[in-house]
């Protein structure tokens, strides 16, 4: 190959001839960050291989050009063909944006459409949106209430409207960046773009502070509203508020509050989605017998039917006495778990009957003796 003979694209970019756009992409992406100059301070032949890479991605990522190298190689871009052969950074950046958008942040590159970051807008901007976290009981997740919820947040002035200029004046574009909030700096032979400490970004500059904000155009706020939390919420729901979040910029909407629910844990009852766990105890007689008890549901009292020889942690089930149904209808159940309690003392009398109980279905008992059960 000839001194002056420039090399395959294909070859600098380490790709094939039949590579897809997003592997080139890729290809040219790995060799600018290994031979930016950023990296390599003064090294001239880091340089060379930077615009070298960039040449070759200029002409292979774009499919009309491509094609003419297929056929043509670099005798297509000869005598003003619009090949790829870049004489400084500048046109690299005018062409290449995106990829040091990808991989630099936005850090490199000079003014807006070239690459770089664009100055912060001076325009109405909506407020962010903020999240509150709030604990309720399992009775309000039953019967659903109203919370008052307080926070601090910022909102916008509304002496001047979020200008941060006092009442009746305005501010002025920033002289040093000339309203972009930016400033560029040329190091070698690419650009850097950094906060302009003349307006420290904003893009205006102010003479007259508004006094309320100290012309920061923000006040700090302490807000109180109600929450309409509905039925059947669960640890997690987050319900949205519409408008009552941070304080809009320069005249901006709000944004949105967002509150965040725990349910504290209750010491009777165990949850389950829309299903409640609880123990019933009964005596070793209502289990034999079966029976009719009250037992104190998380709405009031309810009578419960325990059939005739119900045996320990057999399940009862309360229809509809568990939580409701988060935007549906109706509520889940309640199941009740069996605990059978037996006495460690019984009456003489008590003691009598059961040794009788025994005898008639022959189950084979201990003899009565001083101190059983404390009777005898």
């Amino acid at each position: 190959m000839a001194a002056n003979t420039p090399r395959d694209y294909y070859e600098i970019l380490g790709v094939s001839r039949d590579a897809d756009a997003d592997t080139i992409k890729k290809a040219y992406r790995k060799l600018a960050i290994q031979f930016h100059p950023d990296k390599n301070p003064g090294d001239a032949t880091a340089e060379e291989k930077f615009k070298e890479a960039s040449s070759a991605y200029e002409v292979l990522s774009n499919q009309e050009k491509r094609a003419r190298y297929d056929r043509f190689g670099h005798a297509a871009f000869q005598g003003g063909g619009g090949g790829g052969q870049y004489q400084n950074v500048d046109d690299i950046f005018a062409n290449f944006g995106d990829i040091f958008g990808d991989f630099f942040g936005g850090a490199f590159g000079g003014e807006p459409g070239r690459g770089g970051r664009r100055g912060r807008s001076t325009g109405p901007a909506r407020g962010n949106d903020l999240r509150y976290r709030t604990e309720i009981r399992l009775e309000d997740v039953i019967k659903g209430l109203e919370k008052e919820v307080d926070f601090d947040t910022e909102a916008n002035c509304d002496e001047c409207n979020g200008s941060g200029a006092k009442k009746g004046t305005q501010a002025s574009t920033c002289a040093t960046c000339g309203g972009s909030g930016q400033v560029i700096a040329r190091q070698g032979f690419f650009s850097v773009a950094t906060t302009c400490p003349g307006c420290q970004g904003a893009g205006q500059t102010i003479k007259e502070k508004c006094t309320p904000c100290s012309g920061r155009g923000r006040i700090k706020s302490h807000r109180k509203i109600r929450v309409t939390i509905p039925p059947g919420v669960d640890t997690g729901t987050q319900l949205r508020v519409s408008g009552e979040g941070e304080g809009g910029f320069r005249g901006g909407p709000p944004g949105d509050l967002y509150v965040e629910l725990i349910v504290k844990d209750h010491n009777r009852f165990e949850r389950e989605g829309s299903q409640l766990y609880a123990e019933i105890e009964i005596s070793y007689l209502q289990a034999v017998l079966g029976a009719e008890i009250e037992f104190e549901t998380i709405d009031g009292e309810e009578k419960v039917r325990i059939p005739p020889g119900t045996q320990p942690g057999a399940q009862i089930l309360v229809d509809g006495a568990g939580v409701p149904i988060l935007r549906g209808r109706g509520r889940g159940d309640l199941l009740l778990s069996v605990v059978i309690e037996i006495p460690t003392k019984v009456s003489k009398d008590e003691e009598r009957l059961l040794r009788q109980l025994a005898e008639i279905s022959g189950d084979p008992v201990l003899p009565a003796k001083k101190g059983l059960f404390g009777s005898v």
